[in-house]
Parts: C-alpha cells; sequence; structure tokens
C-alpha cells in the first residue's frame, strides 16, 4: 500500500517517481535505522515522556535527513553507479535526473530539516550544522578511506546528542555512550551491505570496510555488534534503565547472532538480507526503552 501511495504520485508528474527513488522513499529501511536510535535518545532524554513536538520535530527529521543524504549520496557517485549491478538503474546513474537536479533536491531537504530544528533551542540548531556536514562528506569518503562506514555511523548518530540537547538544553556525558553504541552498530550493519557491492567495488576502486576487513568480515561486524550492546549496557547503567531495558538488548543479541550464523556463505542476498534485519535489532531496543519507562 506505502508504494502504490508513492507511485500514484506520477499523476501530480510525471517524473514523481523518478525523485522518490533519487530520495529512496519507495525503500524505507534507511529511515528504520535512522529512527530507532533516534528515538531511543528521545525517550531517554525525555525520561521516558518526550514532549510530543520532539518526537514529532526528530521523527521528520529522521525522514528528511535520510532523503537528503540519499540524494548527495548518488550525486557523488553519480559516475560509478552505472558499474554496479546493484545501481545501475539509479536515476542519477541512467540519466534520468541530472547532477544539479539531485543537488538542488539536496538542498531542499536540508533546508526543511532545518525548518524543524528551528522549532527548538539554538544549541540544537548549532548541532545541526554538524549533521549536514556529516551528511553531505560521507559519500565523497569512499574515494579516500576505507573507513566510510565509521562516517556514516557518525551521521546516523548524530540525532543522539541533538535529542538531549532538544529537550534539555545540556549535553550529559552519558549520552556519548548512546552514540558510540549507534556507530558501533552502523559500522557493523552498513559492512553488510558493503559485502553484497564487494566484488563490483574492487573492480572501481571503491574503498569500504568490507574491503578491509576481507575474510574477517563477520568476525568483526559481530565484534562491533557486541561492542555495541555493551555500550547500550553502560548507557543503561547511567540513565537508570532496567529490565525492560535489558529485555530489548537480549533481543538485539539474538537478532545478531541470527544475521551471523545466516551469512556463512557470504552471498549478496543473505549480507543484504543480514543488513535488512537490523532493523529488528534496533527496534527492540527502542521497545526496550519504552517498556522499562512505562512499567515505572
Amino acid at each position: 500500500m506505502y508504494l502504490q501511495m508513492l507511485k500514484s504520485l506520477n499523476r501530480l508528474h510525471p517524473r514523481a517517481w523518478d525523485f522518490i527513488q533519487l530520495s529512496r522513499m519507495d525503500r524505507p529501511i534507511g529511515i528504520y535505522l535512522l529512527l530507532w536510535p533516534t528515538l531511543t535518545a528521545v525517550w531517554i532524554a525525555g525520561h521516558g515522556s518526550p514532549t510530543v513536538a520532539n518526537v514529532l520535530i526528530f521523527a521528520l527529521g529522521v525522514v528528511l535527513m535520510r532523503a537528503a543524504g540519499c540524494a548527495i549520496n548518488d550525486f557523488a557517485d553519480r559516475k560509478v553507479d552505472g558499474h554496479v549491478k546493484r545501481t545501475a538503474d539509479r536515476p542519477l546513474a541512467s540519466g534520468r535526473i541530472s547532477g544539479r537536479e539531485a543537488l538542488t533536491l539536496f538542498a531542499l531537504l536540508v533546508g526543511a530539516s532545518f525548518l524543524l530544528v528551528l522549532c527548538t533551542n539554538a544549541p540544537t540548531v548549532g548541532l545541526s550544522f554538524g549533521a549536514v556536514a556529516l551528511a553531505f562528506c560521507y559519500p565523497f569518503m569512499k574515494r579516500y578511506t576505507h573507513f566510510p562506514q565509521v562516517v556514516l555511523g557518525a551521521a546516523y548518530s548524530w540525532g543522539i546528542p541533538m535529542a538531549f540537547m532538544a529537550a534539555n538544553e545540556t549535553l550529559p556525558a552519558s549520552a556519548w555512550w548512546l552514540y558510540l553504541a549507534n556507530l558501533l552498530w552502523t559500522v557493523g550493519y552498513d559492512t553488510y551491505y558493503a559485502m553484497v557491492d564487494r566484488d563490483d567495488d574492487l573492480k572501481i576502486g571503491v574503498k569500504s570496510t568490507a574491503i578491509l576487513f576481507g575474510a574477517a568480515d563477520r568476525q568483526i561486524i559481530l565484534g562491533l555488534q557486541l561492542a555495541s550492546l555493551v555500550c547500550l549496557l553502560l548507557a543503561g547503567l547511567a540513565f537508570g534503565l532496567g529490565s525492560g531495558f535489558h529485555l530489548g538488548l537480549l533481543g538485539a543479541a539474538l537478532c545478531f547472532a541470527w544475521e551471523y550464523r545466516s551469512t556463512r556463505a557470504r552471498d549478496r542476498t543473505s549480507c543484504f538480507k543480514a543488513f535488512l534485519h537490523n532493523h529488528w535489532a534496533g527496534l527492540l531496543v527502542f521497545l526496550g526503552v519504552v517498556l522499562d519507562y512505562a512499567m515505572r
């Protein structure tokens, strides 16, 4: 139903579907992976009772900034996506959208996100510039370093300190445990994603942690995921979270174990499924936080 609704927008403009694909609105997995840790921070920062305004601001901000990130990513990759099997038909790579149009969409989405941030407070507005800088820089990192996934993790985690600043106009040191946990988790699941394209990336010279980790990829991903859980445990101790939160962490751990087992063959399909599966891990951690506060 969701995809049918998006495709119906073509009735309003014949090129609407091209821009929907550019912003990946037809593939909401990236929204989920960004949304759950952001809402987790919103809930903790609000002591289990966040304001409706903050929930809406950060939820809509996730959708807009993820779409902006996709637009600038495809602009950066417009000359290489055509050589990768999975991305050859993207709107920029296939010529259905121009580079200027992609940059315009990026600017419009960032502008809309900034209007949302203006509804918070001055310190949060100041932090928002870091989010834009990371979103813009990430797509170009794969040309120069094997760690573009780390930059993505930093970008995908930036909503966490912003959530605390929006709620309390202060940033407790313990919030950085949440930030680090999400960064490590993002590097892990995006390495699964990069494993899907590893053969093509090696041919065209694009770098990634999947290439850097080599034969130890799955073991390192599992190590990153476990380290993420440790950071979440430390954050839980700092914020006084209890059994509900720990139940969520257990669910996430089971998700990580399934992903490790299911990717033994390292084929494209299983690696992509493992990447998608991380949505459930993030959701379970968020639900654990909500449950923990609800039980009090």
